[in-house]
């Protein structure tokens, strides 16, 4: 009896060695859009992700999914800035918005 308790626990403890941990998930990407002017609205690939605050000094932080996206600052019907960028899981990628140019 002994023995089948013995060799019961072994083949349990081996179970857990061989049981793997999930690793831990990456952070999902960001998109932090900086010195977009005052009252302008901010899409990412056409879609809007929000509005620019009411100061300069206050930048829009966006998580999106991994890969490749447009970001755009419009007012109006104008679009005063566009840029094209590739994120990563984890990644935090900052777009300054320089008006009156585009990054694509």
């Amino acid at each position: 009896m002994k023995i089948f308790l013995i060799l019961s626990l072994t083949m349990l403890s081996a179970c857990s060695w061989l049981h793997r941990k999930a690793p831990p998930q990456p952070e999902p990407p960001q998109v932090i859009v900086t010195g977009a002017p005052a009252e302008s609205i901010v899409f990412v690939d056409d879609v809007q992700s929000g509005v620019a605050a009411a100061h300069n000094d206050t930048s829009e932080v966006l998580s999106v999914a991994e890969g490749t996206h447009t970001v755009e600052v419009r007012m109006g019907d104008r679009v005063v800035y566009r840029e094209s960028l590739f994120v990563k899981n984890g990644e935090r990628r900052i777009v300054t918005v320089l008006s009156g140019s585009n990054r694509e």
